[in-house]
């Protein structure tokens, strides 16, 4: 037997000696890029359900990689897609991010290209047999864009969507933290889950202090949008973070000169407070996916992919 198992680690070791040096992926269950045809149609006749993740490749300061968006959007979906059966499919990287574009390595796709790719992938996957579509932005610049999807989804396929954020929310743990900073991208919050979820693309060693300028009357309003007044907010937010050619003087570069939209130190990151966040926000939408499955049964596979909608590329 100790024959056997030495011979065994020695093929191993020449097999991986003749393969590519660089790859380490696992193979990752429910996961679309993964999968063969023969397990996505077993999984099909399990579930209904996608997760399509909306992410960005845009700049995240000195500490964080330029795909932190992307990375927090699968790994997050990932982690549900172990806990329940639903299909995750990748879609696009790069996403809405033009106040990002004076830092070296951002891309911005227009809100028409990112709409026409997910809807007409979300189309293919219905004449495959979907009919539950979870459109989950890990960025928030595409928020408006992932509504104008599921909106199409819903009305011009034979299938249902909704935004993953929107419907977890309800199930998400209430948050005792008192904030007294601003602390939004690339910040603490965004660092301590790169912490966690994708842990070997995080260099503590360039986290630090960071200093913001903000236009005088968007100054006044931080202590409101920190208390989070939903008023303050929306106001806030509708000026913030827009591209340097509209005049507003909140693009990302204009604000601060590391990409770090945050008043705190980043060096108060911690894996614990990225893995509860995390954890918080993937069992929430579990729950939310388990609900929905008792809320509304599914078809049988063969009587879902007689149905697809015949509206493919329109």
């Amino acid at each position: 037997m100790r024959v056997l198992n030495l011979a065994s680690l020695i093929g191993v070791a020449v097999l991986s000696a003749q393969t590519n040096p660089l790859w380490h992926e696992q193979k990752t269950k429910n996961y679309l890029p993964d999968m063969t045809w023969p397990e996505v149609q077993d999984l099909l006749t399990r579930t209904d359900m996608v997760i399509l993740p909306v992410t960005s490749l845009e700049q995240h300061g000195p500490q964080l990689p330029i795909g932190t968006d992307y990375f927090t959007g699968i790994e997050e979906a990932k982690l549900i897609a172990q806990r329940t059966d639903v299909l995750l499919a990748p879609i696009l990287l790069p996403g809405i991010s033009p106040y990002h574009m004076e830092f070296p390595g951002t891309i911005a796709l227009s809100h028409d290209t990112v709409q026409r790719v997910y809807f007409e992938a979300a189309q293919s996957l219905v004449s495959h047999g979907v009919r539950r579509f979870l459109l989950f932005s890990s960025h928030v610049g595409n928020q408006s864009v992932s509504r104008y999807i599921i909106d199409r989804i819903n009305q011009e396929t034979a299938a249902v969507a909704v935004d993953l954020n929107d419907v977890a929310a309800p199930f998400l743990p209430k948050s005792s933290s008192k904030e007294t900073k601003l602390d939004r991208h690339a910040g603490v919050g965004e660092t301590s889950a790169g912490l966690y979820l994708f842990p070997t693309l995080v260099d503590m060693s360039k986290a630090g202090p960071n200093t913001m300028q903000l236009p005088e009357h968007l100054r006044k309003m931080l202590s409101d949008v920190i208390a989070r007044d939903p008023a303050t907010t929306s106001v806030f937010l509708a000026e913030s973070l827009k591209p340097k050619a509209t005049g507003k003087h909140t693009s990302t570069r204009e604000m601060t000169a590391t990409g770090v939209w945050s008043e705190r130190d980043t060096r108060e990151s911690s894996v614990e407070q990225g893995r509860a966040q995390a954890e918080g926000f993937v069992s929430a939408a579990v729950q939310f996916i388990e609900r929905w499955k008792v809320l509304r049964p599914m078809l049988p596979l063969a009587e879902r992919q007689g149905k697809a909608s015949n509206t493919w590329g329109k």
